[in-house]
């Protein structure tokens, strides 16, 4: 079998030189790279240490070099969620965003036939958010990344709608990542925020924009969400009855069966599990998810694309689901890779 082309949708990159935040701004919680041995980085959470990161995160020779390693084509390239600062003055936030969204797009510039850009926004602030994003169209990224909430607001939240409404005008695809999480407070041990807490996080996302009328006021939105869409897909059947059974409190702002927005938006393959894949696969369409591994780190796919390679499927769905369907949601082809 020759090799089929790979697109993937969910990966991470960071500055390798992030400024002091903290000290330019006068507040806060902000991440810098301390870089104490070669190769190797401690994110810093201001004085306290947050993760430790190899090159791979921040060298675009280091990512090519593996991808060439993994048989990955193309890296959609988005920044690390904890640089979201979504919590910041808003001014602040813009600064941010332009100083993150430069350095991914230095990366896609010097190697546009292996990487495409998503953008971060300040999603605290809807006229700066708008702003950056039709910046971030103008210096050729494809679409941006946002959180499953912006600060203590849904993605249901009137605010956030120009900026979606934006996105679609623009043709800028959404890729929405789960960050912070519900009952932080109880996931102190055993890792539960990530293998909990964003699982949960990614179905409040996909919920809220479903009953907030997001996909049926913006029919041509392209909005993908990591990590297998969450704890949505197994509960759809529970979203659903409720909303039969109590339209009085689910169906407030939208009168429309969520179930009948399957196969409206992408979800990436990170769900580390065949019958999980082939449950996905199902359920919202095999043109529907794309590959995600979210590289580089542990939690995610550590051998990128191989639960799709070592799927049942024929040769024509293992594609869609390699590149196709992610080409088809960042509004691209693959002549524009080759």
């Amino acid at each position: 079998m020759s090799k089929l082309f790979t697109v993937d949708i969910h990966t991470h990159i960071l500055p390798k030189d992030i400024p002091n935040f903290n000290k330019k701004f006068g507040y806060g919680e902000f991440i810098q790279l301390q870089h104490h041995k070669p190769c190797c980085a401690k994110m810093m959470m201001n004085d306290q240490f947050f993760r430790e990161v190899e090159s791979n995160c921040w060298d675009p020779k280091a990512r090519i070099d593996e991808c060439t390693h993994q048989n990955v084509d193309v890296q959609v390239l988005s920044t690390v969620p904890v640089m979201f600062s979504y919590w910041t003055k808003a001014k602040h936030g813009l600064e941010i965003s332009q100083f993150l969204n430069d350095d991914i797009m230095n990366s896609v510039e010097m190697h546009p036939k292996k990487f495409v850009g998503l953008g971060n926004l300040p999603m605290q602030d809807t006229a700066l958010a708008i702003k950056e994003l039709e910046r971030c169209k103008a210096i050729g990224m494809k679409g941006i990344q946002i959180g499953s909430h912006i600060n203590d607001l849904n993605l249901d939240h009137e605010s956030f709608f120009p900026i979606f409404e934006a996105c679609q005008d623009l043709e800028m695809s959404v890729f929405v990542h789960p960050w912070w999480w519900m009952a932080k407070e109880k996931m102190e041990k055993y890792w539960l925020p990530w293998l909990v807490g964003m699982p949960m996080e990614t179905s409040l996302a996909i919920c809220s924009m479903i009953f907030g009328g997001i996909f049926e006021r913006l029919p041509n939105l392209k909005v993908a969400f990591a990590h297998g869409g969450g704890s949505f897909p197994a509960t759809i059947g529970r979203i659903e009855h409720g909303f039969n059974v109590r339209p009085d409190l689910v169906a407030i702002d939208n009168k429309k069966n969520p179930r009948d927005y399957l196969g409206k938006f992408w979800l990436d393959s990170l769900v580390h599990d065949p019958k999980m894949l082939e449950y996905v696969v199902e359920l919202v369409g095999e043109d529907k998810i794309a590959l995600g591994t979210d590289y580089p780190f542990p939690l995610g796919e550590l051998e990128p694309g191989k639960l799709i390679l070592e799927s049942s499927y024929p040769n024509n769905v293992k594609e869609k689901l390699l590149s196709s369907n992610s080409l088809d949601w960042l509004g691209m082809k693959k002549s524009d890779f080759i």
